[in-house]
């Protein structure tokens, strides 16, 4: 299992995710779930990837392929991003039911998800999930973030914390912590975190970061969050309960 999260908001986008796999608790490996396409002043792609591995990994090389064979459609001509979200879906399925077919199992076993975003100079920002049926919904100003994978660990913080306004900076910060509640939570989730952050209108890539275990920011904030939450649950008043009978 894994778990990414994208944010779309007001400043930019934020796209984040673990780089953890298994297949039993006897077979963990990591391998990285976030591809990145550009043209540089033109357009800036980022696709993160949950499900099974072999089908993200296989829709990303087709991607790269066509790129280099010159294909009439690909991540890198198509005029929007919900043509880029679309062409992913499409690759994703036909995948998926190839590898069923010659396994004789559900297709469901080789389904992925994908969450795909970005900018087109002319456009606006956008991003979209990408079910494993192929099909996508774009984000909005009422809901600017999707998660994949195991995400009810770290959905709570991004629910009382991220809106659309949300500086960049602060949300940030809470995508970390949603993955601190994650790793704590869920042995399926694990460091390395792949993380980059895109300013609107820049079109631009950004470096990016990868944040390990004991990376001290992580470490810090982390540390604070908890003995905060602490701290806080302490100063509340007892609840008024009578423990006689």
């Amino acid at each position: 299992m894994t778990y990414c999260v994208a944010l779309n908001l007001k400043h930019g986008l934020i796209f984040a995710s673990d780089t953890r796999t298994n297949a039993g608790v006897d077979h963990i490996a990591s391998f990285k779930k976030m591809t990145c396409f550009q043209n540089e002043g033109e357009r800036n792609i980022f696709i993160l990837t949950s499900g099974n591995l072999a089908t993200s990994q296989a829709v990303i090389e087709r991607l790269q392929q066509d790129i280099h064979g010159q294909m009439e459609k690909t991540v890198l001509n198509v005029p929007t991003l919900f043509d880029v979200a679309d062409l992913i879906g499409v690759l994703s399925c036909q995948i998926a039911k190839q590898a069923a077919k010659v396994a004789q199992q559900e297709v469901v076993t080789f389904g992925s998800n994908f969450l795909v975003g970005g900018q087109i100079r002319g456009q606006a920002p956008k991003l979209y999930s990408v079910y494993s049926e192929g099909n996508c919904i774009a984000a909005t100003e009422d809901t600017p973030f999707f998660q994949i994978g195991e995400s009810k660990y770290g959905k709570p913080i991004l629910d009382r914390v991220v809106t659309y306004e949300t500086e960049l900076a602060v949300a940030l910060k809470a995508v970390l912590l949603s993955f601190d509640s994650s790793i704590r939570s869920n042995l399926s989730v694990g460091f390395p975190i792949d993380l980059m952050v895109y300013q609107v209108d820049s079109l631009r890539m950004p470096h990016g970061r990868r944040i390990h275990a004991d990376d001290e920011y992580m470490l810090q904030i982390c540390q604070e969050w908890g003995s905060g939450l602490v701290r806080l649950l302490m100063d509340f008043d007892d609840i008024p309960l009578d423990y006689t009978q």
